[in-house]
């Protein structure tokens, strides 16, 4: 049984209430070339994809994209600083609090309208406050519509990666879409969800049968893996990567712009926030080690927020209620580490 609540408007009426004013819409769209660029190769600045696991509240996000946009002041030679704004949280068992989408504050029960009116609200004053655009995972495909405008980076979870509505929607996005290694850790399958992002489809998106033209700018994210008996085994070493090199190469020129990012959270640090310093150092020292390393990957994701570590109800301001990250003077001092290693 399916209990009705709340009817929501479509994705053309939300927009319409709160459109993006053309000045924002010029900065998302110079923020878009920098990061297809960097996928493309045709830029070999280095993508940095750096936030809270969660965006559980705007106040502390905005905070967060603000100090971010002036440390982007420093290194944006270099870099390619997006904002990691997740807006939707899967969930291993299914239940918990699941996003701002569904829940926008996470002290009262679900209020999708509220949820979706919240979310653009708050990625318009990212842009405004910092100059940068977001990343958002897109959780549930249907949702997407709604903040497609906002967004410059989007991510297919490990949970996803492998369900063909993902797929389908990912080959009509016109950004960088990275998707990552399924729970299992499949390298056969992640290459599949690209090709799959790839190359043009048909289907039912949004009561319309709609057809792609394929996304050339999917990519592989590689995130860790966890094995049957539920212990994080990490995949962002060197041997890994070159096994993703392979494939692409192997694919003769079916895969466009070989492209990886390397996720330092999750099962590749077994979701020890501080790990995340160690992983990305090591990925930088292979980069400058070797030319193919160097030459795929792109680019790494850091869950970071303006209070290390995490906590279970939200009373500390910029603390993450879900998985823990590192803090700011962390946040601050990698990125600038980062930029003056590549």
């Amino acid at each position: 049984m399916f209990e009705k609540q709340i009817k929501i408007p479509s994705p053309e009426e939300i927009i319409n209430e709160r459109p993006i004013p053309e000045s924002l819409a010029k900065i998302k769209r110079e923020r878009d070339k920098l990061a297809i660029d960097v996928i493309t190769g045709k830029s070999d600045k280095f993508l940095v994809i750096i936030g809270p696991c969660s965006a559980h509240e705007p106040a502390p996000v905005l905070e967060y994209v603000r100090r971010l946009g002036k440390l982007n002041e420093k290194v944006q030679d270099k870099l390619v600083l997006i904002p990691r704004i997740y807006t939707a949280k899967p969930r291993s068992r299914g239940v918990g609090y699941m996003g701002m989408f569904s829940q926008p504050d996470p002290k009262h029960k679900e209020d999708t309208l509220r949820g979706i009116r919240t979310i653009r609200a708050m990625l318009l004053g990212a842009i405004e406050e910092s100059g940068l655009s977001a990343a958002d995972e897109m959780l549930y495909p249907e949702n997407y519509a709604y903040v497609e405008d906002l967004l410059t980076y989007v991510t297919i979870g490990a949970r996803s990666s492998e369900n063909q509505l993902h797929r389908l929607v990912a080959s009509g996005i016109e950004l960088p879409v990275g998707i990552k290694n399924p729970m299992s850790g499949s390298l056969p399958v992640l290459l599949n969800s690209v090709y799959a992002a790839q190359n043009a489809q048909v289907f039912k998106y949004h009561n319309w049968q709609v057809r792609t033209g394929g996304n050339p700018f999917a990519h592989a994210v590689l995130r860790g893996r966890v094995d049957n008996y539920g212990n994080d085994i990490p995949n962002y070493h060197y041997e890994t990567v070159m096994q993703i090199f392979k494939g692409y190469q192997k694919s003769e020129g079916e895969l466009q712009n070989p492209a990886i990012i390397i996720d330092a959270s999750h099962s590749n640090s077994g979701k020890r926030h501080r790990q995340q310093l160690r992983i990305v150092e090591e990925v930088l020292q292979n980069r400058n080690r070797d030319a193919d390393f160097a030459k795929i990957v792109k680019g790494v994701m850091v869950e970071s927020f303006l209070v290390e570590g995490s906590q279970e109800h939200d009373i500390v301001f910029g603390k993450s209620i879900t998985d823990p990250c590192i803090g700011w003077e962390d946040t601050e001092r990698l990125i600038l580490e980062i930029a003056e290693k590549v």
